[in-house]
């Protein structure tokens, strides 16, 4: 008789800390998983306590009440499929972090991870300890091997499980998302089908946890590198898995081949998801944020309407006499097609009458950018005090070149408790207007069509904080500062390296130099999702105070 071995993929969405939700989670899934007669259901890394823990995993009381919840529900999960669960794992004084697998009620492994990542946006090398490399566990009529994460990105671990039996490699992972990942991913786990000749199947965890992403993008390889299965990127799925003994060891047969997103559709899906689950896993179901009328707020409120409906989102306009007609039609006309409230509060009032108190301070000088700023940070005492009052979040509208250089208010047009464009530089955000104008999704909750209007992404972008101000008065055109930008941040190039271009002197001395003078913004910035290689914050951790600057 042939022999078959099913599997229950669960790519599903963790909550940090909601230890009886995520085991909650984990007994629906073993359920639809016994119910399909599947011989194991497995689960992401360290699901128990979802993914990320950072420091929350070195509290002791939350780890013992991880381990518990564990033990809990894999000792009560009996008369069906073993399953493989993520959480954390404590003894001898030491922390793992470990893949507990179950089988009929009964603890049948317990698999540490090895590697632990440390660069980029991971610090598990000072949360937790290597376990040694552990060795295969029998689930029905096969052998499985479960590489966690960081061991499946090396051949040692691999490799070792192949050659003590096993016959199937299961890699749990909470791997997060940056553009162009599953490509990245891909490369990899080919690497150790062909070292090994074993199938793998590859289950990523799915949901925003603070300023990060997991994409899901589950997979199967069979021997040789072909992609039998591929689950969707960022929706939760169930999907059950069949191999088949042959000669040669298991086979798994051809399943579900979801199409997965291009660059474009990625980072759309990863930002308005990265809000959704903000909101959700906060408690907040309502936003607030600025509508302007310029791009940047546009596509926020745009983000917003997609990953919680239009009409949990409210726009508010705060004009003063430097706000064109064309500003506040532009505004009021994106507000309409989205379907979202707007609201308008002046702030020429307000704005006087901070003068007026200040007035015997600054006698005898010139209006400079104190006079700026005064606007864009009563914009930001009116719009939090909106928020408290009504219990929406604010929503910060800064993109990263902005964020980058420090063109934005610091307790003003920074104020918020979550910015979805942290992390898109400005002539992304072009293309990413238009790109949701063009496409609509079945997991937006937004209006489809063209939702921003076209005059927004054609005029020239403006703060509008005194008369005629136009950006490239005070910054490089954003196509120019953004590929300065990205040579200096996502590549780490020398100021000559740039120079030698095609790229001006001065300009690139410039930049760099608004770049490091605003580190101590950036710190007291919103988080946001990270969808490139090198986002602020997680993946570039500079001084505030630095005197360094490079020289050509």
């Amino acid at each position: 008789m042939t022999e078959r071995f099913r599997l229950t993929i669960g790519q599903l969405n963790a909550t940090v800390g909601d230890l009886p939700g995520n085991a909650a989670k984990a007994r629906e899934a073993w359920e639809q998983a016994r119910d399909a007669g599947s011989d194991m259901l497995a689960l992401p890394e360290m699901f128990i306590t979802g993914y990320q823990t950072q420091d929350l995993v070195l509290k002791p009381a939350f780890t013992r009440q991880a381990i518990e919840a564990v033990m809990e529900l894999g000792t009560s999960l009996t008369d069906g499929p073993a399953i493989g669960i993520g959480g954390p794992w404590a003894e001898d004084g030491k922390l793992y972090n470990a893949y507990w697998v179950f089988r009929d009620g009964a603890l049948v492994a317990r698999v540490l991870k090895h590697h632990l990542p440390y660069k980029q946006l991971f610090d598990e090398l000072r949360l937790f300890d290597s376990g040694p490399i552990s060795g295969p566990y029998p689930v029905g009529p096969a052998r499985i091997g479960s590489p966690i994460c960081e061991d499946s990105w090396y051949p040692d671990v691999a490799e070792t499980l192949e050659e003590t039996g096993a016959e199937i490699l299961i890699v749990p992972n909470g791997s997060p998302y940056h553009r162009d990942k599953l490509d990245l991913r891909m490369g990899h786990m080919v690497g150790r089908v062909v070292e090994t000749g074993l199938p793998l199947v590859y289950v990523n965890l799915v949901g925003g946890q603070d300023d990060q992403l997991y994409d899901g993008a589950s997979f199967v390889l069979n021997p040789g590198g072909k992609k039998v299965v591929q689950l969707p990127a960022f929706q939760e799925a169930i999907a059950h898995v069949d191999f088949i003994r042959g000669d040669d060891g298991w086979l798994a047969q051809p399943g579900d081949m979801a199409v997965q997103p291009d660059a474009w559709e990625q980072d759309y899906f990863a930002m308005m998801l990265g809000l959704r689950d903000y909101l959700r896993k906060s408690g907040f179901r309502k936003v607030l944020l600025g509508m302007s009328g310029g791009i940047d707020s546009a596509l926020v409120a745009t983000i917003a309407a997609d990953a919680i409906g239009p009409d949990n989102v409210r726009c508010v306009m705060l004009p003063s006499e430097y706000t064109s007609q064309t500003s506040l039609d532009d505004a009021a006309d994106c507000a309409t097609r989205l379907g979202a409230r707007l609201d308008t509060v002046r702030i020429d009032g307000a704005r006087d009458a901070v003068g007026g108190a200040l007035a015997h301070l600054m006698e005898g000088t010139e209006p400079d950018i104190t006079e700026e700023n005064i606007q864009s940070r009563l914009r930001g005492v009116m719009l939090m005090a909106i928020s408290n009052k009504l219990g929406e979040m604010l929503l910060t509208t800064g993109n990263k070149s902005e964020v980058a250089v420090g063109y934005a208010t610091i307790y003003g047009d920074m104020a918020g408790g979550y910015n979805p464009i942290k992390d898109l530089y400005k002539t992304r955000v072009f293309e990413t207007c238009r790109w949701r104008n063009a496409n609509h999704r079945d997991w937006m909750l937004g209006n489809p069509g063209e939702v921003i209007p076209p005059r927004i992404i054609s005029k020239p972008p403006s703060a509008e904080l005194r008369p005629d101000q136009k950006d490239e008065d005070s910054l490089p055109p954003y196509e120019v500062l953004d590929a300065i930008l990205e040579g200096l941040v996502e590549k780490d190039l020398a100021l000559a390296d740039l120079v030698e271009q095609g790229f001006d002197a001065e300009t690139v001395r410039q930049v760099e130099k608004l770049l490091y003078v605003s580190e101590w913004k950036r710190y007291q910035a919103a988080p946001g999702p990270r969808i490139s290689p090198r986002a602020f914050w997680l993946d570039r951790r500079y001084p505030l105070v630095n005197r360094w600057r490079d020289t050509l």
